[in-house]
This record gives C-alpha cells, structure tokens and sequence, in this order.
C-alpha cells in the first residue's frame, strides 16, 4: 500500500483542468482582437495599450482579497463568481460601441479573470494528492498552454471570416461551458469550500503577498520579466530581420511546452526544484542567447524549441514550490502571489525592454533576456547552497501537509 501510487486523473481534476483552459480560451481569444476592436470603434494607440495595462492592473488588484472572498464564498462558490463575471464581460463586449465603456468592461473582465485563475490553481492544490502535487500542477496547465498557442489564432480567424460579434459570443460560450460544468462538481467540502480560523489578526501585508515565499515570488518576476520580452517582441524582430512565417516560433514553442510538461512534474515530485529549475532557467537563457543571434527561421524554430522546454519546465515547479512552503491556510494568497508577480513580471518586462528595442534594435531585447535569466540563476544558486539541508530541497515539504 504505501508503495502505491495515488490516483491523479479524478474526475474533479479532469474537469478543473478542462473548463481552466475553456476559461483561457475567451481569454486569449481576445488578446490580440479586441486592440483591433478598438481601433475600428475609433480608439487611438494610447487606448489600445490601455486594454492590457488596466485588465492585469485590476486582476493583480482583486487578487489581494481573495482570502476575504474564500471566507464569504468557499472556494468553489468564489469560483463560480469569477467565471460568471468573465461570461459576463464576454456578452458585454457585444453591446459597447464607445472606447471608454470598452476599458470599463475590461477592467470587470479583469475582476473575474483575476478571482478565476487564482481560485482554480487553489483547488487544484487541494484534490491533488501531495505526493504528485509537481506533476498535477504541470498537467493542470496543458489546458492553458494548448489555448496560447490555439486560441489567438481561432480568434483571428473568426474575425477575419464573421465578425466580432460571433468571436463574443463564442468567447462567452466558453465561459459558459465552464461554469455549467464547474456547477456540477462536487469538491471535498473541508479542502475546497472552507478556510481555517487564523489565530491572529493579518497584516495588510500578509493579506496580500505570502511573505514566507517572497525570495520565489522574486524569481517568478524574473521569469515573467523574461518571458514578457518573448511574448511582445519575437514576431518584430522576425520583422526586423527578414524572416517569415514567424507564428511557428509560438507553435513549436507550445509543443515544447507540451513536451516537457508530460516529465518534469515527476521529477520534481521525486526530486525536488532544483532537479527542474536549474535546466529550465538555463534553456531559457541559451534561448534568448540564441535569439539575440537569430537570423534564419532555422535558427528561430531552434530558440523556440528551448524556451519551449524552459517555460514549460519552470513555470510549474516556481508555482509548486511557492505552495508546498506555505501552510495550507494561506495557499490562495500564495497561488495570488505567483500570479501578481508574474504579470507584474511579463508587463514591466515588455515595458523596459520596450524602451532598449526602441533605442537598439529588438535583437538587443534579448541580451537582456538572458542577463535576466542570470541574475535568476545567480539568485537561485545562492539560495541553494545557504539551504543544502535534504528538508528544504525535499520533494513535499514536511512543514506543508495537507492536514
């Protein structure tokens, strides 16, 4: 019996992996339409750059209460909320012709994104058995990888053959298709409707952030400072360099993803994070290397390969590691932790290395990519060996359980 291994693929996680990318789905499907939405409704550049800065500012924003909303809610109720508030902004889209309406309802459509995606990887955490928890949160996120790579496209395609009207409604239906079968689940109520008593009044800081993993939610900015030079500037600097036919970086890159999803969960579980987190950052800074050099599409598929493995290798060891150091109490701030640094990490990453492709060239951008990814891997190794004890780099932390 105890060599027996727990069953990860219930019911409950196949249906929370599932309806999570239903909810990226109208999320990316959106991303790179609705700048185009705007223009056509007589919005200027300004208003266009607005449209990402105000979603990620409100979801950072909510996501400071989402303890309070577990205590009022439960977590699967809280849930529901944010993907009803997603569904709704969907069908809003729909009916808002005026600019400055259209950044209100993004702001609500950040809300409910904000709640969703922080209360989804909660309750991931708690149905995934502990012992498995490195490899659950790596297949929970193929649902989202699947749709970065596929939703845009479909988006697109949509409006190019339809109409903006029908990309809304199919946004919302979506949405709809999550909440409906989200309803019909039925949590463990002691992990995922109730949350534990504090025996002391929070800080404001502790409401917020999850101090216990702030060196980790430095390293997630990191990442995301990396990764947000990859999302904003490949296809310019494809441009730049005269290649075509650069949307199969995004393609091969989510393959990879895929790929690397499938094994290093285990290893982490088995492991632990620097069994995954050490190779992961350093593909990811060879990639950038390698863009930064890129001038063939030969040489660009070839980066894409390695930030494909490196981005589907960190991401989810840096987001199993922030949960497994915090009691299970505070496993919604530290999910709102890893999220909020990251987007802080992907939007001040694409502004400031924006502001050294402007001055040098977006070949440059990636030099700076891999300088990031350094100071990530200089960082982290400090960190390892100050703790080179077996409990700090054990698979599940023993100061973590589940109970």
């Amino acid at each position: 019996m105890m060599n027996k291994k727990e069953k990860l693929w219930t019911p409950n996680f196949i249906t929370l992996t599932v309806t999570n990318g239903l909810l990226f789905a109208g999320f990316h499907g959106l991303l790179p339409t609705l700048p185009i939405y705007v223009l056509q409704q007589g919005g200027t550049n300004a208003q266009v750059g607005l449209l990402a800065g105000i979603f990620t500012f409100s979801a950072i924003i909510i996501r400071f209460f989402t303890d309070s909303g577990i205590a009022k809610f439960g977590k699967t109720h809280f849930l529901l909320l944010g993907i009803f508030i997603c569904l709704l902004s969907a069908l809003c889209y729909n009916f808002i012709n005026e600019v400055d309406h259209i950044l209100y309802i993004r702001v609500l459509h950040g809300i409910g994104f904000g709640i969703a995606t922080t209360l989804y990887a909660t309750i991931v955490v708690d149905i995934v058995p502990s012992s498995r928890r490195g490899e659950g949160i790596g297949y929970f996120g193929l649902g989202t990888t699947f749709m970065m790579a596929f939703a845009p496209a479909a988006g697109i395609w949509i409006i190019d053959n339809f109409s903006f009207s029908i990309l809304f409604i199919v946004a919302a239906v979506c949405q709809a298709f999550a909440l409906v079968w989200i309803s019909f689940c039925k949590f463990t109520i002691s992990d995922s409707m109730t949350v534990p008593t504090q025996t002391a009044p929070l800080s404001v800081l502790d409401r917020i952030v999850e101090t216990n993993a702030l060196f980790q939610a430095f390293l997630t900015l990191l990442f995301g400072a990396c990764v947000g030079g990859l999302l904003s500037f490949v296809a310019l600097l494809a441009r730049e360099v005269h290649i075509q036919n650069a949307g199969y970086f995004f393609l091969v890159c989510t393959a990879c993803v895929f790929i690397s999803r499938i094994f290093t969960g285990k290893i982490f579980d088995a492991k632990g994070h620097a069994w995954v987190i050490f190779p992961g950052a350093i593909l990811l800074m060879v990639g950038s290397l390698l863009l930064s050099q890129t001038t063939t599409i030969t040489l660009l598929l070839a980066a894409a390969i390695l930030y494909g493995l490196g981005i589907g290798t960190t991401m989810p060891a840096l987001q199993t590691w922030i949960i497994n150091v915090v009691p299970a109490n505070r496993r919604s701030i530290a999910s709102a932790t890893f999220y909020n640094f990251m987007d802080i990490g992907v939007g001040g990453g694409s502004i400031i290395l924006g502001l050294f492709a402007e001055k040098t060239g977006y070949a440059s951008v990636y030099y700076y990519s891999a300088a990031i990814m350094a100071v990530f891997l200089i960082s982290y190794g400090f960190y390892i060996v100050h703790h080179k004890t077996s409990a700090q780099n054990a698979p599940i932390l023993q100061t973590t359980q589940d109970n």
